[in-house]
This record gives structure tokens, C-alpha cells and sequence, in this order.
């Protein structure tokens, strides 16, 4: 497998839990992705629970997403993140607004937990967690090897150069299908033991904000809900990051090589024992 994402420092977001080391606030966002994300909901809650009127409410949600978007354009730095959350404020305004409850503004992040939850929870019944075809598609380059093949450029089976034309003899590797990478993990039963353990986390993050928050929500306590709505989001998202990282990291190296002799550099080339952490 080649060397994938987990080779850098740190990472942020999700691949976070590939790299190296962790770094919370970079896994996060930083301060400025930060703020971007809790800005929106605390200023919605806020402002409800001052003045109690939902359009005051909903507006200074939106203004603090869209001022994030309009910042990061003007200074010409990337805004996804930005928009990711401008996305989602949009449909909890929109649910709020077309119900005139304030509390359905967070009723689409319960429905979207409720959905992880039960797809996780199903990845680790089939024996296929969600965590390990995350982690592997991120090492292997899933996504960027997808991308060149569309573009023409040589993927993971060498089938053309960078210009779109077929390579040579020389230039080819075996072709091994595009999924081979995001199933080879499950036979390696380490391996298979982690990414279960890591995605037992997940759904716990997502069983923890509805146990919370649907009773806050049926409740229609906008203030608590909120408040749950803040402390259950990127807190507890970077500490689960944090725990997949920790049981993640190390699976793949090859134990330290005895004599001077060198050790096999790929997990599945290693002899069989517990991963270095």
C-alpha cells in the first residue's frame, strides 16, 4: 500500500486520524474553523433566547455563515468548510422557518445522527466498519487515484499516462481493481480489531447527541437544546477524533527489525503480532 495521508505531522478533520500526530485544534479546524462552525448556533441561540423572536434568530445565523463565506472569498482561501456550514445552517433556517419552531432548527442534525447511527452500527454487524473503508480509502488515495482515472491520468492499475494515452509495457503495474485497497484491511484480523473499536466510538458520539437532544427537542427548550447543540458538537467531535487516532495509529507499521535485518514495510508483508502503537 502506498504511503498515504497518515506520513504528514497532523491532519485536519477526518484525516486527522491518519497522520502521525494529533494536533486537536487543527483536527478541528483551527481557531478561525472554529469559530465558523459555533457561531452560526450560538448566535442563534442567543438571540432567542434574548428576544424570543425566531426571524431575529434564524437571520443572525445566517449572517454569521454567510459573513464566513464572504470573508474567506475576499482573502482567497478555500471555502469549503465555510460553505459546508452555510449548507447546513440553510436547511435548519429553512425547517425552522417553515415550521415556525424554533427548535427545528436542529431537528435536520437529528435526523442526519440517527441516519450515522444506524449506519455504523450496520457496518460493524456486516463486519465491514465504516472507520477502516474511511481510513484505508484516505491511505491508499482512493479519492485522488478516482480523480486521475477520470481525468485520464494513470491510476492505480497504470493503465494510461498523464496524458491520457495507454502506458507503456514498462511504465504498467498489475492491475488490481480500485476497491482491492478498501477491502485487503479485513483479512488482517488487527486490523479488522481497531476499526471495529474506532467505529464503536462514532456511534457512540452519535447515540450520545440524540439520548441528549431528542428529549431537549420534544421538550422544546430551544435554550438547552442549543446549549447541547454547542457542547456535543466540536468538543465531542475532536475527542472522538482523537480516540480513533489513538487506536488507529501504528496499524500499519512493520515491527522494528531484529539483527539489522530489515523488516517487511507493508502490514500484510509482517509477521503476525499486535501492531507497534
Amino acid at each position: 500500500m502506498t504511503a498515504g495521508p497518515e506520513t504528514g505531522a497532523s491532519g485536519r478533520g477526518v484525516r486527522a486520524v491518519t497522520a502521525d500526530s494529533f494536533s486537536f485544534a487543527e483536527a478541528v479546524g483551527g481557531v478561525r474553523g472554529t469559530v465558523e462552525a459555533v457561531a452560526p448556533g450560538l448566535l442563534f441561540v442567543v438571540v432567542y433566547v434574548v428576544t424570543s423572536d425566531l426571524a431575529w434568530s434564524l437571520g443572525a445565523s445566517v449572517g454569521a455563515a454567510l459573513v464566513a463565506v464572504v470573508a474567506r472569498l475576499a482573502q482567497r482561501t478555500p471555502v469549503t468548510q465555510a460553505l459546508g456550514g452555510l449548507l447546513g445552517i440553510g436547511v435548519g433556517v429553512f425547517w425552522a422557518w417553515r415550521s415556525g419552531e424554533a427548535k427545528d432548527f436542529y431537528a435536520w442534525g437529528l435526523w442526519t445522527n440517527a441516519v450515522y447511527l444506524v449506519a455504523v452500527l450496520a457496518s460493524v454487524v456486516a463486519r465491514w466498519p465504516l472507520v477502516g473503508l474511511v481510513v484505508e480509502a484516505l491511505r491508499s488515495g482512493f479519492a485522488e487515484q478516482a480523480g486521475a482515472r477520470t481525468r485520464g491520468g494513470t491510476g492505480p492499475d497504470g493503465a494510461r499516462d498523464g496524458t491520457g494515452e495507454p502506458a507503456s509495457d514498462a511504465e504498467a503495474t498489475p492491475a488490481a481493481g480500485p476497491l482491492a485497497g478498501l477491502s485487503a484491511w479485513r483479512r488482517d484480523p488487527d486490523l479488522l480489531r481497531r476499526y471495529t473499536i474506532a467505529t464503536w466510538f462514532w456511534a457512540g458520539l452519535f447515540a450520545v447527541r440524540l439520548i441528549v437532544k431528542v428529549p431537549l427537542y420534544f421538550s422544546g427548550d430551544v435554550g438547552w437544546l442549543g446549549t447541547a447543540h454547542l457542547v456535543l458538537g466540536i468538543p465531542l467531535w475532536g475527542l472522538v477524533l482523537w480516540l480513533t487516532w489513538a487506536v488507529v495509529r501504528g496499524a500499519h507499521r512493520a515491527p522494528e527489525p531484529a539483527g539489522g535485518v530489515p523488516g517487511p514495510s507493508e502490514r500484510g508483508q509482517r509477521p503476525d503480532g499486535p501492531a507497534s502503537s
